[in-house]
């Protein structure tokens, strides 16, 4: 059970034990001035406070905010205004239950935001790390036109759609690489600490080693000589990408369109960003944002600069009197069955209708071609650990083999 008391800019926070008036033991978190005033708060509601103490800063800030903790939150705020709670104790319960210190102190400040007159989209645009132009726009929406509980839900429903999406995505991107780093680690310590013992034995041969091992070998001499400067090409390589990445958008836009040509992730690529194309049309479609105002919002949700781009175009060609379909097919980026859905939604005046059902049908594409990706991999990535290791143990005993047979 948490109990709030009346927060102020300065409040601290503190997390207390009690007794109810049936002398059942609870406890809660809470925001207050000083430990007396939440004391006296708590006895008004009814709380015979036992253990009052304060919760350090540091654990309170502690903590990181997720997008997957902003689509809880959007679900659990519709969820309590759908059923009639107020917002500010809507925030309260969400904000004094949640777990993580950051996500709560965020909910809090929110809460103290709306509390002090401002509007909930003006308080969520302050947060603007946590709510995009697109969330902020459709609570807006939700306000005007006196349908917040409604908008709400539709903000919910889009985001756990995309979280569901983005976790579908990284996992076809992290098996793949993680299957490899480990392909890498293994034979390094196989060249560093196992390789080195074998070269031993081989001396006492007192015979040339074939070419293939001495291969290895030469490569295991330098892998303990001049490994740190391996795995510093490789350090430096990963953080020059990343800076470098970050900061410039034509690298950015080359990645990105080179990605979608990528075998095997391009198709995943493309139909993500479809998906989320269509899935961010239908959510401000339905909530009445005018059509060339919604593809602003649409075109930073793609996840891919290339169809960012393109859509950006497309919204300039719609603002001069091009129907949206007709652009679409300029852009060259979308399957003709997506065109002509898209075209009937605007004929028969569904167009958030249609573009839901493309936005399904590519959600569940996406997630068959993970599957598909992942069992395609498994025996690819099982011949490549067989090659490095393999070929390393018959390097190794190949000389082994020489000497057999010369006995």
């Amino acid at each position: 059970m948490a109990i709030s008391a009346t927060a102020g800019k300065k409040d601290t926070q503190f997390i207390w034990e009690g007794k109810d008036k049936r002398g059942n033991k609870i406890r809660g978190k809470s925001l207050a001035a000083n430990e007396a005033t939440l004391r006296a708060d708590l006895r008004r509601q009814g709380v015979a406070p036992t253990r009052v103490k304060t919760q350090s800063s540091a654990f309170r800030s502690g903590g990181k905010v997720l997008s997957v903790d902003i689509s809880v939150f959007s679900r659990q705020l519709a969820t309590m205004m759908a059923a009639g709670i107020p917002m500010v104790q809507s925030f309260e319960i969400i904000g004094n239950g949640h777990e993580k210190p950051a996500m709560q102190k965020l909910v809090l400040d929110i809460k103290n935001s709306v509390e002090g007159g401002s509007t909930l989209h003006e308080s969520l645009a302050k947060h603007p790390l946590y709510f995009d132009d697109l969330f902020v726009n459709l609570v807006e929406a939700g306000e005007h036109a006196g349908a917040l509980e409604t908008l709400l839900d539709k903000i919910a429903t889009y985001k756990e759609k995309t979280e569901a999406l983005k976790k579908k995505i990284k996992k076809a991107l992290t098996y793949p690489i993680a299957v490899l780093a480990v392909a890498v680690i293994v034979t390094m310590i196989l060249l560093i600490f196992v390789i080195p013992q074998f070269e031993s034995l081989f001396k006492g041969f007192g015979a040339d080693l074939p070419a293939f091992t001495q291969m290895v070998v030469n490569m295991s001499r330098f892998m303990q000589h001049q490994g740190w400067l391996v795995v510093a090409v490789i350090v430096g390589s990963i953080y020059a990408f990343v800076y470098f990445k970050n900061r410039s958008r034509r690298m950015r836009r080359g990645i990105d369109r080179m990605m979608l040509k990528f075998p095997i992730i391009g198709p995943i690529l493309v139909k993500s960003a479809i998906a989320r194309f269509a899935r961010t049309l239908s959510t401000m479609f339905a909530a009445g944002v005018p059509l060339v105002e919604a593809m602003q919002s649409v075109a930073g949700a793609t996840g891919n600069i290339v169809y960012e781009e393109a859509t950006l175009r497309m919204k300039d060609e719609v603002a001069t009197g091009q129907r949206l379909q007709r652009a679409m097919e300029n852009t060259g980026l979308f399957p003709n069955m997506v065109v002509q859905m898209i075209a009937v939604g605007e004929e028969s005046g569904s167009l958030d209708t249609m573009s839901g059902k493309v936005a399904e049908f590519y959600e569940a594409e996406v997630d068959n071609a993970v599957d598909s990706m992942s069992s395609l991999l498994e025996p690819m990535i099982m011949a490549i650990l067989g090659i490095l290791v393999g070929g390393m143990v018959i390097a190794m005993y190949l000389p082994i083999f020489k000497l057999g047979a010369v006995v």
